[in-house]
């Protein structure tokens, strides 16, 4: 008598699914469960910073920071950057920074380093550091005014009048970086600022005359600047929809203008002999998307040394007065920041990453740093012993050639630089520098799987060697089995 109810129900639950099968009804499809939003998800980006202990990321949401980069102690590295920007392999942005070996150079008498610029980039999920180029550098301090975007990375390198605009492309960056402003055009530039997402267009200043410019990579040309800014301005940061920008000022903090990023409509100059880099005459003035009064955002401040809209475009975040100032784009002029981080922290850059989703900030790691690249360079450049010596080094010759380590390569097995050898295979310029040997040409040596074969000879018998950035081991070698490795009971 219990069970009776039950077959019952059985019974109608039955005729209901024969019942929709007879009038022809699709079975009703079980919803798919929607996956729960990552707890502490970096849903407001992350905040990129650069400081003297290094290069680190702060969660706006909660406030908590870390180094993810360290640099050595007692300033020996002077840093620019960082930005944002992507990486091949990663499912989210990484960090872009250059160093410059500030350590005392070594001389004839003494020992030092070979002083290189470097552009690092760090992903702060993994904290693993890798070069993407260095570059010989003997008379200045290193790069500055990197910017960046989803596209291009972009910076001043240079000193004493004598500065050029070089540029890497994310898209494609084993071609290493071109020259987009040499210091021999008429005209040398200060890197400002970049457009938004993919833009070619890189805000630049004339250096002398202080007149402001797109330097456009995508096509090699300098277009007109739709902003009027004075000699002594910038840098500038670009909303993420391309509307405003933020430009600080000498003194009294920075203000919002309207921008228009449109490529200007433009014809070449007529000028004979123009150099790469020509301006242009514009056939359409570009014009800011509105007409509104500059909004000053604190004018209380001294002037920013970095600046960084929000992913939403509300919010700008300043490197000022060596802290990290947070503040609302529609704030009254002298309202205090919504938040300070790194008080007297040493902060000298900042840039704000798109949302995170797939990450927490509990999941940063912290690396190495970009040390170990920098000193192992130096170990590998260093000239053979025989060679290193008064009498020897004005005779000493060094052939250097360039390879992709990822396939085979006869350049990899180069023992001599004989006749033959040099006729196939033309080398790259390269010298001797007292005790070591460079790379001559700017940013000549890059990361990756590209490697180096060098030949040092004139003064000793032949010495070859491969070197690269990221080691000398070729990328096509077969990786090392581990005898420690236990067999898999079945393949999988």
């Amino acid at each position: 008598m219990t069970r009776r109810p039950v077959v019952a129900l059985a019974s109608l639950i039955l005729f209901a699914i024969m019942a929709a099968a007879c009038r022809g009804g699709a079975p009703v499809a079980t919803p798919a469960p929607t996956p729960s939003p990552l707890t502490g998800a970096l849903s407001r980006g992350l905040i990129a910073f650069a400081v003297d202990k290094g290069i680190g990321v702060l969660d706006p949401a909660s406030g908590k920071s870390a180094i993810v980069a360290p640099f050595p102690a007692g300033g020996a590295f002077r840093a620019s950057g960082p930005v944002w920007g992507p990486a091949p392999g990663a499912g989210h942005p990484v960090i872009y920074f250059t160093v410059h070996d500030d350590r005392p150079a070594e001389s004839r008498n003494s020992a030092g380093v070979v002083p290189y610029d470097w552009l690092f980039r760090v992903d702060p999920f993994t904290g693993v550091t890798e070069p993407v180029a260095a570059s010989w550098d003997s008379q200045s301090e290193g790069p500055i005014g990197l910017v960046g975007n989803g596209r291009y990375i972009a910076m001043t390198v240079g000193c004493c009048a004598n500065y050029e605009v070089d540029a890497l492309d994310l898209g494609q960056p084993q071609a290493g970086l071109k020259v987009l402003g040499k210091p021999t055009d008429p005209v040398t530039f200060f890197t400002e600022g970049i457009g938004p997402s993919a833009s070619g267009l890189v805000a630049v200043r004339a250096f002398g005359t202080g007149a402001w410019y797109w330097l456009n990579a995508d096509e090699g040309a300098l277009n007109p600047f739709p902003l009027k800014l004075g000699s002594d301005d910038g840098p500038i940061a670009i909303s993420p929809d391309g509307t405003l920008a933020a430009v600080a000022l000498p003194d009294h903090g920075a203000v919002i203008e309207p921008i228009n990023v449109a490529v200007p409509v433009a014809s070449p100059s007529p000028t004979p002999g123009a150099t790469p880099i020509t301006a242009t005459t514009p056939s359409v003035r570009p014009t800011p998307t509105a007409s509104a009064t500059p909004r000053p955002v604190n004018s209380r401040l001294p002037h920013p040394d970095g600046m960084a809209w929000s992913p939403d475009g509300k919010e700008l975040i300043f490197a000022v007065s060596s802290e990290l100032q947070l503040y609302s784009a529609t704030a009254r002029d002298g309202a205090a920041p919504e938040g300070r981080f790194l008080i007297a922290g040493g902060v000298t850059g900042v840039a704000w990453s798109a949302p995170i989703a797939g990450a927490t900030m509990a999941g940063v790691k912290a690396g190495s740093g970009p040390q170990a690249a920098v000193d192992a360079l130096l170990a590998a450049t260093k000239l053979p012993a025989a060679a290193d010596t008064p009498q020897n080094r004005p005779l000493t010759r060094i052939y250097l050639w360039r390879f992709d380590s990822s396939r085979p390569s006869p350049i990899s097995t180069i023992t001599d630089a004989t006749p033959a050898v040099l006729a196939k295979y033309p080398p790259l310029p390269a010298g001797v520098v007292i005790h070591h040997w460079a790379a001559s040409d700017t940013w000549q040596l890059l990361g990756g799987c590209t490697r180096y074969r060098v030949v040092v000879t004139g003064s000793v018998p032949p010495v070859a060697a491969t070197v690269g950035l990221t080691g000398s081991a070729l990328c096509s070698a077969p990786a090392t089995p581990n005898p420690t490795a236990k067999p898999s009971a079945k393949p999988t």
